[in-house]
């Protein structure tokens, strides 16, 4: 059983920072792809940045300068690092993960809010 905990959401004013974290527990092999991704009510899940083992990362074009994804390969664990929020960054935050146990998988965290509201 595989488990992914999200923490670091929370009310925040615009141009204010927040720090989301993704822990991946259970019986893990290897970690590949993991990433984030955001949903608002209504719309599709989208994607806001990955990061694979290696390092190499992707961000969508609304982020880009503004949050930055890292992870800790010894630690099983992704950050999100979000700067100059927006209130058109408010939604539900969810982490991912591509991890075999040693069966591949995507598995998803249960989410985090993030509102920016002055």
């Amino acid at each position: 059983q595989v488990q992914l905990v999200e923490s670091g959401g929370g009310l925040v004013q615009p141009g204010g920072s927040l720090r989301l974290s993704c822990v991946a527990s259970g019986r893990i092999f290897n970690i590949y792809t993991m990433g984030w991704y955001r949903q608002v009510p209504g719309n599709a899940r989208d994607l806001v940045a990955t990061i694979i083992s290696g390092g190499g990362t992707d961000y969508a074009d609304s982020v880009k300068g503004r949050f930055t994804i890292s992870r800790d390969n010894g630690k099983n664990t992704v950050f999100l690092q979000m700067n100059g929020l927006k209130p058109e960054d408010t939604a539900v935050y969810y982490c991912n993960a591509r991890i075999s146990t040693p069966t591949i998988g995507d598995y998803w965290g249960q989410g985090t809010q993030v509102t920016v509201s002055s």
